[in-house]
């Protein structure tokens, strides 16, 4: 067995292989960016290693560096995890020569699969169904439209050599052929250094179902039952569930099946996962994950397995621990927590986590996360912040296991996607099992609702905050809120923003609480929440107050109310309106636009690069590009301005 396990990679994934292996009894590695050098994954190892700069490309996906540190750490293999250098097969082929075990297949099987067009014509040869589309080496521009043609429209544009819905985009008619396929292949070249791309028919409401398979280095091959991960945004899957449910045992079978044949195909070694489109009766291969999967756990949940042990046993040249599949136990569904903004076309987040806070694990309720409160969500990194996998016996105990926990968590300091997770895991059509890769966007304006005014609940407790003396009183008796007077009641104008209005609220100390524009009353609790008391009766609120902001966390949502100066001049908050900066530190793909122009309210200015994410820098309203500040190329920080608009008139 080994004895010593380097693992390249960070964030849960490095912690959760840390986990195992020390529950194996093997000396953990970890290896770290400067970003990188306070996360959990470096302070759960048994050692770490320096490889770089805070870029990826400076650190994670340094095989020089890595290498380096397994040798000097006496590691005598390398977990790569998944991203990063997981399906890469020049690095596997450097942990051989090195005499380094690699944990995951041989470079043959790597490179077979890493291929979207090479892939489909080895399945095709294998009887695999394949989806009808055009996988050839030639990429002129007027081949493409002629296979497009040939194929018939809708046809998918995907990137041969990639995957996570990097440059896929739907084309519906031909005329937007030319200027999808441009974005695709920029997406392609950026993301993977091959611009190469393959056309698939595209069906219209199809189920992304994943079959999961092992094999080890004595010629056995087994499969551990499906997944499916239709609902997805971006084209990158946010909710997964095992097993895939409401398909016909039938259709299950052939899915197992045509996965250990896509294996043995391919010689594969290790864990693997063979992605299907399924419509209907039919199923066509997608694609073949060769690593462990994001959501490798909603499998160990209904199994009682630990894939990353049997990766590395087989590693070590052992057998598989079973023969067959054990039949799965229950339903598992997992759900991932990102730093990212649904409202503003998930736009990535970043910041530190000023509360987080989760559900305690549970037999039923599984936690994967390599961040704690007070961590930051860095740029340069994928902005997933943590796993939520629960368990019931039948899937609909499972959604309400997830929605309870969901209920559980607290999040600020960034904006994530929690409550989106909220509402798909209780949207009836979820509940329901009406899955297919379209459902995000069919249902987004109940998963992803206008945030509205801030309900009476959240100004109140907002209110109590300014009103309330701090958890630590001051000795000076001009800093108390109380609203003490030496004579008659104290009054107090409060002025609060939300996305949607200003709120101009006046209360006077009647004694027992305050009165007025809002009866309230309530006091501190000792974790930091609000008991806040509105019409008699008492909510527990918790709430982060950051400089003029607050940030309000009720069942039902989260709203951040602002400060205003009650005796401000008006106008003030149009200051500086027409500057559209970066959100995020990235780098700029695309200029759209020329001093001088005249543009629309949602028009594309600008689209910048940061967390995986092409982000759309997009005009609020009509106007006339008065200055850019960024040119295509440029690495630009957080609130550089990109472009500058004048009033139309």
């Amino acid at each position: 067995m080994i004895k010593t396990l380097l693992i390249a990679n960070r964030g849960e994934i490095a912690c959760r292989i840390i986990r195992t292996a020390r529950r194996m009894g093997i000396r953990s590695i970890a290896v770290f960016s400067e970003a990188d050098a306070k996360a959990q994954h470096v302070l759960t190892a048994d050692a770490a290693w320096p490889i770089g700069g805070s870029r990826a490309a400076e650190s994670y996906l340094r095989t020089d560096r890595i290498l380096a540190a397994a040798k000097e750490s006496g590691a005598e293999a390398i977990h790569p995890g998944y991203g990063f250098l997981s399906e890469n097969a020049d690095f596997a082929e450097a942990c051989a020569a090195a005499g380094i075990a690699f944990v995951g297949p041989p470079p043959a099987a790597i490179r077979a699969m890493g291929s979207k067009a090479e892939s489909k014509r080895l399945m095709e040869a294998a009887g695999v169904p394949i989806v009808p589309g055009y996988h050839g080496e030639a990429q002129e521009e007027a081949r493409l439209a002629e296979e497009a043609a040939r194929i018939g429209f809708p046809v998918l544009i995907k990137v041969s050599a990639g995957g996570g819905g990097k440059g896929m985009r739907p084309v519906l008619r031909a005329e937007d052929l030319p200027t999808q396929l441009a974005g695709a292949r920029r997406e392609a070249k950026a993301a993977f250094g091959d611009d190469r791309v393959l056309l698939e028919r595209y069906l219209q409401k199809p189920r992304h179902v994943e079959v999961q398979v092992f094999a080890d280095s004595h010629g056995s091959t087994i499969h551990l039952h499906t997944r499916d991960c239709s609902v997805q945004r971006r084209h990158q899957k946010v909710l997964e569930e095992a097993p895939a449910p409401d398909l016909p045992e039938a259709l299950r079978t052939r899915l197992h099946e045509a996965a250990i044949a896509a294996a043995r195909a391919v010689g594969y070694v290790s864990a693997g996962t063979v992605e299907f489109i399924v419509e209907g009766e039919d199923a066509f291969f997608m694609e073949m994950n060769t690593r462990l999967q994001v959501e490798h756990p909603v499998t160990e949940m209904v199994t009682g397995l630990d894939l990353v042990e049997w990766q590395l046993r087989i590693a070590a040249g052992e057998r598989l621990p079973l023969g067959a599949a054990p039949a799965p136990h229950g339903h598992s569904v997992e759900v991932r927590l990102y730093a990212e903004d649904p409202a503003r076309d998930f736009r990535p987040s970043t910041g530190p986590l000023r509360r987080f806070q989760l559900p305690s694990p549970a037999p039923d309720l599984r936690i994967e996360s390599g961040v704690v409160e007070g961590d930051a969500i860095t740029p340069y990194y994928d902005p997933m912040i943590a796993k939520l996998v629960a368990w019931g016996p039948d899937r609909p105990a499972a959604l309400a296991r997830l929605s309870a926990a969901l209920a559980e968590c607290r999040i600020a300091g960034i904006t994530s996607n929690l409550g989106f997770l909220a509402r798909l895991a209780a949207h009836p059509a979820m509940l329901a099992g009406e899955l297919d890769t379209g459902f995000a966007g069919r249902h987004a304006a109940a998963l992803q609702p206008p945030p509205g005014p801030a309900p009476r609940l959240a100004l109140a407790a907002a209110a109590l905050d300014a009103l309330l003396p701090p958890a630590a009183p001051s000795p000076n008796p001009w800093d108390r809120q109380d609203g003490w007077r030496l004579q008659g009641a104290g009054s107090r104008l409060l002025v609060l923003a939300d996305a949607e209005a200003v709120h101009r609220l006046r209360l006077t100390s009647s004694g027992a609480g305050w009165a007025g524009d809002l009866p309230i009353a309530g006091r501190r609790l000792a974790d930091g929440a609000l008991q806040v008391v509105l019409d008699g009766t008492a909510h527990r609120v918790p709430i982060l107050r950051d400089g003029e902001a607050v940030q309000v966390m009720l069942p039902e949502g989260e709203w951040t109310l602002r400060w205003l100066d009650p005796y401000a001049p008006p106008g003030g908050e149009a200051a500086g309106a027409g500057r559209l900066s970066a959100p995020i530190p990235g780098r700029v793909v695309q200029v759209l636009v020329q001093p001088g122009e005249s543009v629309t309210r949602g028009q594309v200015l600008a689209v910048l690069e940061a967390m995986k994410t092409e982000l759309r820098i997009t005009a609020p309203a009509d106007g006339v590009v008065a200055h850019i500040g960024c040119a295509p190329g440029d690495s630009v920080e957080e609130g550089a301005e990109l472009v500058t608009l004048a009033a139309a008139d």
